[in-house]
């Protein structure tokens, strides 16, 4: 497995990490959930990204199933918290008072049954709470040492700023593909200047990127698709003629469209590491096949011709969660 640091003040790991998610917010098998772990780790990948709001905790004790057998030194866990939720799984806001931090930390190494979280980051910015706040409460568990390093997630420049200057800062998680390019105006190249990191989630577009999907593939209650704008009506129709055409690029590699999207992300720079968020070993290990693909630069133009920057119809999501999304602020089209 190739590896990447995640910036100048973050931990190396394996250069495609595995995003769990799906394995409790959608439809899943959970016996294929953990095997796809397992089958992860055995692979090479060392970075596996949760959260505590993930099914309610449910992602936690998944995963907490899936490690036994390992030492706990094998993996990186990449952990959010922050984001609450009601009875019935919606959202319903951001908690990123000092207090709270401690308070969801506490829960969270109960649930994984371990010591200490490799990196931990607010879900979202906390609008009520400035970010010193926030980050000064997870350095202090950084000296008790209860967390390693210190990560965000979708946030823009001034509150990478303001983050980093409390505390040294290893990663930023953001949605990157070539659906979603909007931190390549400020965010990506603050990130390069401050030895930041960036784990880049939605790779492939919760699935439009797949090359699975299609207009007669029914949406699953309660699943992502079901509800972005990318993937309804008339945005549907045009974002699957853009997948056709990354198809064409694919085919003459010899690889399939996932495998291209991701190679692609790949090759945006080594301070990148794509996560791929699957539930099944098979897709995954697909996925992993990208790291085969070595694209030139001439590869690059082409994948960018077919696919321009600014021409995915829709937003990433309904209105109320993009206002929730501080990283916005520092798009340009996307």
């Amino acid at each position: 497995m190739i590896a990447r640091s995640l910036g100048t003040h973050g931990p190396r790991v394996s250069a495609i990490g595995l995003g769990c998610a799906g394995m409790s917010d959608e439809p899943a098998d959970e016996a294929e959930s953990i095997a796809t772990i397992q089958t992860a780790i055995e692979s090479g990948v060392t970075l596996l990204d949760t959260a505590d709001f993930y099914g309610m905790g449910h992602n936690h004790l998944l995963l907490r199933e899936a490690l036994r057998g390992h030492t706990r030194e094998q993996v990186v866990i990449s952990d959010k918290f922050g984001g609450l939720r009601d009875p019935e799984g919606r959202f319903v806001g951001i908690d990123g008072r000092p207090a709270s931090v401690k308070n969801f930390l506490t829960y969270t190494l109960r649930r994984l049954g371990t010591d200490y979280i490799d990196i931990y980051r607010p879900a979202r910015l906390d609008s009520t709470v400035p970010v010193e706040d926030t980050i000064g409460a997870i350095a202090d568990m950084v000296k008790a040492g209860y967390v390693r390093f210190i990560g965000l997630s979708e946030v823009g420049v001034t509150t990478i700023r303001r983050a980093q200057a409390v505390h040294p800062i290893s990663d930023v998680q953001l949605e990157y593909s070539l659906f979603s390019r909007g931190i390549e105006a400020a965010i990506l190249p603050t990130c390069r200047e401050l030895g930041i990191g960036i784990t880049a989630y939605g790779v492939l577009s919760h699935g439009l990127l797949s090359g699975q999907w299609s207009k007669e593939r029914p949406h699953e209650p309660g699943s992502f698709a079901s509800f972005s704008p990318r993937f309804n009506g008339a945005n549907l129709d045009h974002n699957l003629a853009l997948v056709e055409a990354l198809r064409s690029l694919a085919e003459e590699k010899g690889a399939a469209v996932s495998q291209m999207a991701i190679a692609w992300v790949l090759a945006r720079g080594e301070n990148i590491v794509p996560l791929v968020g699957t539930r099944r070993r098979e897709s995954l290990g697909e996925s992993l096949k990208a790291l085969n693909l070595q694209l030139t630069a001439d590869d690059v133009a082409r994948i960018e011709q077919a696919v321009p920057k600014g021409t995915v119809a829709g937003e990433r999501y309904p209105a109320p969660l993009m206002a929730l999304l501080d990283s916005e602020q520092d798009r340009e089209q996307s």
